[in-house]
């Protein structure tokens, strides 16, 4: 069709390209390709495609919906109306991951001014809220000098502040360039470490919602990180021991097991990080050091936060293989039993 275009060249006569088969076709169906990869007489062998079927899960954004998705439905029907493919869809399971929104941050310029007043004192002014770059910003409060050096214009500004620092307003709004929300992820690992952009990922909220980035909750997993440490050293001093772990200890790292393990299957995400911390705080009062405790505990971190895991597997536990080798512990209901349980009593309505 392109073919049949009129004038379908360039300014300088040069021909443009008519083959859009690679992005349309190429593209949508290369889960295929990998079933038969080594197959140079067909896209993919019945005998490849009747053993591998068609996909188990596919998870892509939102947009995909109306690209991509489309496009692999369109091509997997007709090669399956062709008879090159046993499945009449593509894929078995859908999951449409939610958008991360960007959390922008705001400074208020005096009307006819190079002033700026911190967010808490605008109402007494005549004030144009500007977009700030929100990587100049840590938990609401302007580094100020890289401010007067993010542009020209704002070389000389001057600032009314609020206890000493400079207050920015916030809100919650898509992620974009024009208004100078957008998180370079790589700023947050040099930072925090890439374990904790993980978790902190994970930890905003179902897998399936849109949520909004807070850079303000980096902080919180971040020294979730550094507790989680603390069980295996104090400062250089190795704690791990041998000895057999509390009736308290086994409960909570079997607790943990029992919900991590299930919320995986179920792509929750979320509620995990917040069993981890759970699990971590009531290990650190239990002052746990048992081993077989600890070991587990690393063992379920490792999808999450698979480099400190990583490194406690070597330097902590002592392991020569890589904690992806591990088995995933099982739980054991017995250790979830409660041997008491506490009944709230009432006598006509009172407790």
């Amino acid at each position: 069709p392109l073919g049949r275009a009129k004038n379908w060249v360039t300014k300088e006569g040069y021909p443009i390209e008519l083959n859009t088969m690679p992005g349309f076709a190429g593209s949508s169906a290369y889960y295929l390709r990998y079933m038969d990869p080594r197959n140079n007489d067909a896209l993919v062998s019945k005998e490849a495609n009747s053993y591998w079927r068609n996909v188990d899960l596919y998870i892509g954004g939102t947009e995909h919906a109306t690209g991509h998705l489309i496009y692999s439905r369109f091509w997997n029907k007709f090669l399956y109306d062709l008879g090159v493919v046993c499945e009449d869809e593509p894929f078995r399971k859908l999951i449409n991951q939610g958008m991360i929104q960007g959390r922008s941050n705001f400074v208020y310029r005096i009307k006819d001014t190079n002033t700026f007043v911190s967010a808490n004192l605008r109402k007494e002014y005549d004030v144009t809220p500007i977009h700030v770059d929100v990587n100049i910003v840590s938990n609401d409060i302007l580094d100020l000098d890289a401010f007067r050096a993010w542009r020209p214009e704002f070389a000389t500004a001057e600032f009314i502040l609020e206890d000493g620092k400079y207050v920015c307003g916030y809100a919650v709004e898509k992620m974009s360039k024009s208004m100078f929300n957008v998180v370079n992820p790589d700023d947050i690992v040099e930072r925090y470490g890439a374990d904790t952009l993980r978790l902190y990922e994970m930890f905003l909220g179902p897998l399936e919602q849109s949520k909004p980035w807070d850079t303000n909750g980096i902080d919180g997993v971040n020294r979730f990180i550094k507790r989680l440490w603390g069980l295996f050293y104090k400062g250089d001093q190795w704690l791990v021991e041998q000895g057999e772990p509390t009736a308290e200890s086994l409960k909570s790292i079997h607790k943990l097991i029992k919900k991590v393990t299930s919320d995986i299957e179920a792509f929750s995400y979320n509620t995990s990080i917040s069993a981890f911390m759970i699990c971590v705080n009531e290990l650190s009062q239990q002052k746990c050091t048992a081993r077989a405790v600890l070991e587990q505990l690393v063992v379920v971190l490792a999808p999450f936060a698979p480099h400190i895991a990583e490194e406690l597997w070597h330097t902590a536990l002592g392991h020569d293989s890589s904690i992806v080798d591990a088995a995933w512990p099982e739980v054991n209901e017995e250790y979830l039993r409660e041997s008491s349980v506490n009944y709230a009593v009432s006598f006509h309505g009172k407790a």
